[in-house]
Formats: C-alpha cells, structure tokens, sequence
C-alpha cells in the first residue's frame, strides 16, 4: 500500500510542478524558467509534497485539493538547495546526480532561480483554490518554517558555527530549523488545507518536526557509510569539510539509537490525533533505515 500511495502521490506532485515557469522562445525570461525548472524538476523523494498530501487527506480532506499546497513546498525547498550549494554557503557541484544549478547556470542565475523559488512558493498558495483560512494558515506556517526562526536562522547558526566544535544542543538547534521546521511545516499545512482542528495540526506538526530531525541525523549517517552512487551527491564531504555532525558526536550505533528514539516519538503523537495512521506509520519507519 505505502509504495503505491508513494508512487501516486510523487506522480501527481511532479505533473503539477511541470507546469510551473514555462516561457515561449520569443519570451526574454525563458532562460530563467529554464534554470528554474533545472532544479526544480531535478526529481528528489518529494516528501515534503507526499507529507502535505496524506496529512489532508488523513484530516478528513481531499489531496487533490492541496496539490497547489503540496508544489509550494517542493518550490521552497528546491530554493533552500539550490543557494546550499552555492559557494558561498556549502559549495556543492553535484545534487541528485546532475551538476548543481550554479555550476551549469552560474551564480548570479542560481541566485536568481532560488529567490523567484521563494517567492513563487507563497504565490502558489495564495491563488489556490482553497478557502481564505486555509491559504492564509497555509501561509503562515510556511514563513514561520523558513524566516528567522526557521531554515534561514538554522542556516545562520550552521555557518556560525563552523570551525568550533558545538554540543548536541547546539546542533539539534541548528537543524531543528534548517531540516526539520519545513518538514514540520508540511505536515500541518496538510492539516490546514483539509480545515482539521488545531489538535490535529499540533500532533502533525510534532511529527514532522521529529521525523525530521530523525531524517537529518540519517543523512549524517549515509554521507559516511552510503555511496555516492546511491544518495547522488558526493559523500564524505561533511568530514572533509570537518562540519559538525551527529555522526561525528554520537557515531554510527548512537545514531541509530537516536532516530529509533524520535521516529518513536513522532509516531506516537499521530497515533493520539488521527485514527488512519497505516501509511505514515510504514513511510516513517522506512525513512529511519533508508539508504539514499
């Protein structure tokens, strides 16, 4: 049951998304579209999107309708990888198995295609078809996830903090909001879009957001033991670059002991909130011992 939803899910999300920053030949922004789109529609687990999707759907609402939803979180998170990359910020050339975006289109369009990602983002969930509360709501807890306090403060406090070496605390406090908030996000706008009550939307947002962190604490895992083959980025790179990670404050078992720990966690908060819970409960669980 959990790969097909998956695969309906993800085949849904990536029609929708295809539909987005197309220009004709004669039209002066078809190479932006274009360095957009690279990105954009670069593939990726989409499990921001699928999150949005099945918390509608479990919320009493219908995924369709949250499809606009669903996009909008894909285009901000495409954003967050694409100024990732850059060199300013972690100087990747490779992500999912294709040169980065500034590497093919150059920083100054990179840049570019990352802002307009942003704000697009927003602009697709304002002129969706859901009612006024859901767009606004929808809205709100994506800014939250990704302002101040958010991804942009988490990606502050990881470059603050390289060259020293940072505690536990210090590093859950990074990625609680530079991995885990637009996450955490995701699931309760799914909640919002459906027009589920705020218990919901609290129980989902926990979820996500110690699902998460369990899903970077995984990544840390996999850029040492995984291949490059299988995650479709260079790995190693986070020793290279002696970055703080779980994996170099907790090893590979404490790892492992901690994603057990939250994946636990999270799942129990949606267990007391909804009563269908089969495919997350499943997808959680696959996502704790992934490979990719």
């Amino acid at each position: 049951m959990m790969n097909e939803r998956i695969a309906q899910y993800k085949a849904a999300v990536e029609t929708r998304l295809n539909r987005f920053f197309l220009y004709s030949d004669d039209n002066p922004l078809k190479g932006y579209g274009e360095a957009v789109r690279y990105s954009l529609l670069a593939g990726g687990k989409r499990i921001r999107a699928m999150l949005v999707l099945e918390f509608c759907r479990i919320s009493g609402g219908d995924p369709d309708s949250a499809m606009d939803i669903a996009a909008s979180v894909e285009m901000l998170h495409a954003y967050s990888l694409i100024h990732g990359d850059l060199p300013c910020m972690d100087n990747d050339n490779l992500r999912r198995g294709k040169p980065t975006n500034h590497i093919v289109f150059g920083e100054g369009i990179a840049t570019l295609a990352g802002d307009v990602l942003q704000a697009e983002a927003f602009r697709t969930i304002l002129h969706s078809g859901l009612p006024a509360s859901s767009r606004l709501r929808c809205a709100e807890l994506l800014a939250d996830a990704v302002g101040l306090e958010g991804m942009c403060g988490g990606q502050y406090l990881d470059l603050r903090g390289e060259g020293t070496v940072l505690s536990s605390e210090q590093l859950d406090a990074i990625n609680l909001r530079k991995t885990a908030a637009l996450l955490s996000a995701s699931c309760a706008m799914g909640v919002a879009a459906a027009g589920g009550s705020a218990a919901q939307e609290e129980a989902a947002g926990s979820f996500g957001r110690d699902l998460g962190l369990a899903f970077q604490i995984r990544d840390d895992v996999l850029d040492v033991i995984s291949s490059e083959s299988e995650l479709g980025k260079p790995i190693g790179s986070d020793a290279k670059e002696n970055k703080n990670t779980y994996m170099a404050l907790l090893g590979e078992k404490g790892c492992e002991r901690l994603i057990d720990t939250l994946t636990a966690r999270a799942l129990s908060a949606i267990h007391e909130a909804f009563s269908n819970t089969a495919f997350l409960d499943e997808f959680a669980n696959q996502m704790a011992i992934r490979r990719y």
